[in-house]
């Protein structure tokens, strides 16, 4: 597997597999490719970082993370904010093996690693569990429109 930083180019491409992650995830957002590109290109303007993971010249998985100065002001942290193995290519190692390549190529050494899975996205919770995360917290939302 090689990997690449994704470029202002790679906008469209990250925007569609945004698009898939949302999909599946049961993230209740509906926003299309076109309409997720601004969010793509705004987070980028802002220090996230996109990686592109490829096999045989096909993107496969990607990550969009940065540096979490917020964590732990006295230890290197990296917040993980989308990570996603395309559909056909997973059940292969992939997803591990783009993984190992963050920890041990592009984050720095030993540093601490959270990442956000929605409740309802039981394969992504699993696979997180698989490769040596832990609970933490849990995060809860209240719909504006609720009324106690």
């Amino acid at each position: 597997m090689e990997y690449r930083f994704a470029e202002i180019s790679d906008i469209p491409l990250l925007a569609q597999l945004n698009e898939q992650l949302i999909q599946d995830t049961g993230h209740p957002s509906r926003l299309s490719a076109r309409e997720l590109e601004p969010f793509i290109r705004g987070w980028l303007a802002v220090g996230y970082r996109a990686v592109l993971f490829e096999d045989d010249g096909e993107v496969v998985a990607y990550a969009l993370y940065r540096p979490d100065e917020t964590y732990r002001p006295d230890e290197e942290s990296v917040y993980l904010r989308q990570f996603l193995v395309r559909r056909g290519s997973r059940g292969r190692g992939m997803g591990r093996e783009a993984f190992r390549l963050l920890q041990e190529r592009i984050w720095p050494p030993g540093c601490r690693v959270t990442a956000d899975v929605l409740c309802t996205n039981q394969p992504a919770y699993d696979f997180w569990k698989r490769i040596g995360f832990r609970d933490y917290a849990i995060m809860l939302e209240r719909d504006p429109g609720h009324r106690p």
